[in-house]
């Protein structure tokens, strides 16, 4: 996949997290983040952009897009993300959940990081062959479910630099998204939207 340099779009980026944002764009962020998960899309304030900016700790691939604005989607920079959280393993994609795009939106802005602050992907979509591999392996993921949210592109494992675990454990269950769980051990933090729980 050819991934451009369009700011509007996406690119690959190599920039470090920026300082954390103003008082005043972090309430307008909390509010717009928060309004991801309760109302429709369309309901974003004229000018409001949600941007992902991940990193693949296993391919070392960065993707930087804008995936909504003004309370639409933007279908390149959708693409991007989804080829971004595609399933490292096999190559397969699937079109994530536009409800955890935004959750890794408000996410960050729950953390007080700049919009361009990178997320490191552990796992994000998750193949039926990969799921059953990591199963019947067992060892470190011997915890992964049958019917795993990473199945249906609503589960990503991430890290986040220069953010504790326990920190970015906190931030994921005060907004109360979804699933979140904590593995110290193996170094990340799952965050899911099915239901509200934590393990």
């Amino acid at each position: 996949m050819q991934i451009t340099t369009d700011r509007d779009v996406g690119s690959v980026t190599t920039s470090k997290c920026s300082a954390p944002l103003s008082r005043r764009a972090l309430i307008g962020g909390a509010i717009a983040g928060g309004a991801a998960l309760a109302l429709p899309l369309p309901a974003m304030a004229v000018g409001v952009e949600w941007r992902l900016a991940i990193r693949n700790v296993h391919t070392n691939e960065s993707v930087d897009a804008v995936f909504a604005r003004s309370g639409r989607f933007v279908p390149a920079g959708l693409a991007e993300l989804n080829h971004g959280l595609r399933d490292w393993r096999t190559g397969d994609t699937i079109g994530m959940d536009r409800r955890l795009l935004a959750l890794l939106v408000s996410l960050r802005q729950k953390l007080e990081l700049g919009g361009n602050c990178k997320i490191d992907l552990i796992c994000g979509y998750r193949s039926p062959q990969t799921n059953a591999k990591l199963r019947a392996r067992g060892g470190s993921h011997s915890g992964v479910a049958s019917q795993s949210q990473h199945m249906l592109g609503k589960a990503t494992d991430i890290v986040v630099p220069g953010v504790s675990l326990d920190r970015l454990r906190g931030a994921a269950l005060a907004l109360g998204g979804g699933g979140v769980g904590y593995y110290p051990r193996d170094g990340f933090v799952h965050v899911d939207t099915g239901r509200v729980r934590h393990w």
